[in-house]
């Protein structure tokens, strides 16, 4: 198991709130990575919103490789953030970590943003097969307002080793992982959270449906849907598909995820899309058991669960800031002047939604649909 941390506000915070939150839940997490993804900058990043920003790990000759590739295909670079590092004992440093902020080749310039979204993702791509073979480029995310941080070790010490207790790093929605290594080896692309043009996840659990949901994802060629390195990918994947791609609501992807029975369809006003949806999506059923949260291009925030509700989440908050976690001692260690009573342990058929801006939460239910 894995333990996750979300916090969306209205005001810009530090990641340390994130990360102090899964130290409270430490028993659920050893300590093996962590990963952070940060949606809505603040600070430097505040007035460079509209550029895509390229967050990653390089060696010195992956450095040279991405800065060659990069200048031919026509980016700019116009800012640089790198952490502060403070060496901690059993964190090993790579040579260069980093969040790029560049302007869009001359020639992409007037394109739509759908087009530039194309650009950044296979850039981004490239970049991966680059570097993969040899370690020497990792790419996390490559998206305007979005950083994403990746790395071995305890999450407390990273914080450390990164030193955001100090940096000026802030967002208004940060998700942070706290990672269970289930594998012989910690690879850096099995680190959730995942990002995709603009669609973001991050699982507690095991996804045993995960060779039927990959194979149909696959199948669609969208060349985004690659890497699978851990079998939780695939939720980001389905959550971009089901919205952008096939453009529904947010709703159905609970719907999606987690279908109701014939007899439960019938009772919905939407029978007829909702009918055509289970049978025709069918291959992305997942199986569980899973947690997941997730974070949309406007903000939006959402907890679902699988079926078999067999991990743990809870939602609350005030207005103006919720938390969504993997367990209660984060929640309140985030937000501890709340009125508890309306803290929200969502069911297997709930989904709980948090609004832009944290101004506020409800519970969408697929059976009072």
């Amino acid at each position: 198991m894995c333990r996750l941390a979300a916090i969306t506000s209205a005001k810009y915070f530090s990641p340390m709130e994130n990360i102090l939150a899964l130290e409270t839940m430490k028993e659920g997490h050893d300590g093996s990575g962590l990963g952070l993804t940060l949606k809505d900058l603040g600070g430097k990043f505040k007035e460079l919103k509209n550029y895509p920003i390229l967050s990653g790990i390089c060696s010195r000759k992956g450095k040279k490789n991405l800065d060659e590739y990069m200048i031919g295909l026509g980016f700019k670079l116009i800012y640089e953030w790198t952490p502060k590092i403070r060496p901690v004992r059993g964190i090993i440093r790579r040579d260069h970590y980093f969040a790029r902020v560049y302007d869009y080749p001359e020639e992409w310039q007037e394109k739509s943003f759908k087009d530039k979204e194309d650009l950044l993702m296979n850039t981004r791509l490239t970049l991966r097969r680059m570097g993969e073979a040899d370690e020497s480029i990792f790419v996390f995310s490559f998206y305007p307002d979005v950083i994403t941080l990746k790395e071995v070790g305890d999450p407390l010490e990273l914080g450390e080793f990164f030193g955001l207790d100090k940096d000026n790093l802030e967002a208004k929605v940060i998700f942070a992982q706290g990672r269970q290594n289930t594998n012989y080896q910690i690879y850096l692309y099995a680190c959730h959270p995942f990002f995709l043009q603009g669609y973001c996840t991050m699982t507690n659990g095991e996804n045993t449906a995960f060779v039927p949901i990959r194979e149909f994802l696959m199948s669609r060629r969208f060349p985004g849907y690659v890497g699978y390195n851990s079998d939780s990918e695939v939720f980001d994947h389905i959550l971009h598909y089901s919205v952008r791609q096939l453009g529904f609501p947010l709703t159905y992807y609970k719907d999606i995820i987690t279908p109701l029975k014939w007899e439960e369809v019938e009772k919905r006003s939407d029978r007829e899309a909702l009918s055509l949806i289970k049978q025709s999506l069918r291959p992305l059923c997942i199986d569980g058991p899973n947690m997941v949260i997730g974070f949309v291009p406007d903000g939006t925030c959402f907890m679902v669960h699988d079926s078999k509700k067999l991990r743990p989440g809870v939602v609350g908050g005030v207005k103006g800031k919720y938390a969504l976690m993997s367990e209660l001692c984060g929640l309140d260690k985030v937000i501890p002047n709340r009125d508890k009573s309306k803290d929200i342990y969502p069911m297997k058929y709930d989904m709980v939604i948090v609004s832009p801006e944290a101004r506020e939460v409800k519970v969408w239910n697929q059976l009072q649909a």
